[in-house]
């Protein structure tokens, strides 16, 4: 009576139909782990590997920014001590600020933002005595630097161009 009773769990689960290697249904068959998508740790392989290629690039990309405001910051150096000098020779009188270089039409559109400090009020001046005429003094702006404290990627401060 009991002999042909199967007992184990093998025996429990009923098999699949069709499930055999011969079936011919291996196309159809659902995989455990779909094939589209990407995993984890593909996804993370990725990320890494652009945070590599991101921690080459970033300091050469700053290097050219701070390459950038330098050549910004010569260029308007160059052209206000140029106007300045203009301005000496054409009023046969050194300016007094920066706001007169403006207000007699040298420098239009405002005194330039320092690259370096981000403000237009930063700009430090020499005041120095310059000869307008025979034995005439006065004093006057002679020069101009920028206002900021930092050194530049040559080692020099900018204070001191």
């Amino acid at each position: 009576m009991g002999a042909n009773i199967p007992t184990g769990s093998r025996a429990a689960t009923p098999a699949k139909v069709g499930s055999g290697a011969g079936s011919g249904r291996a196309r159809g068959r659902r995989r455990a782990w779909p094939r589209e998508g990407f995993t984890l740790l593909e996804l993370m392989m990725v990320m890494v590997l652009m945070l590599i290629l991101v921690s080459f690039a970033l300091p050469a990309y700053q290097t050219a920014i701070q390459r950038a405001r330098e050549a910004v910051l010569r260029d308007d150096l160059m052209t206000m001590r140029q106007l300045i000098d203009e301005y000496t020779v054409d009023k046969q009188a050194p300016p007094q600020s920066l706001q007169d270089l403006v207000d007699a039409g040298y420098l239009r559109g405002g005194v330039p933002v320092d690259p370096m400090t981000g403000s237009a009020d930063t700009w430090k001046v020499d005041v120095d005595q310059v000869p307008v005429g025979g034995d005439q003094v006065q004093s006057g702006i002679v020069d101009v630097h920028s206002g900021s404290g930092a050194t530049a990627l040559d080692g020099t401060a900018y204070s001191t161009w």
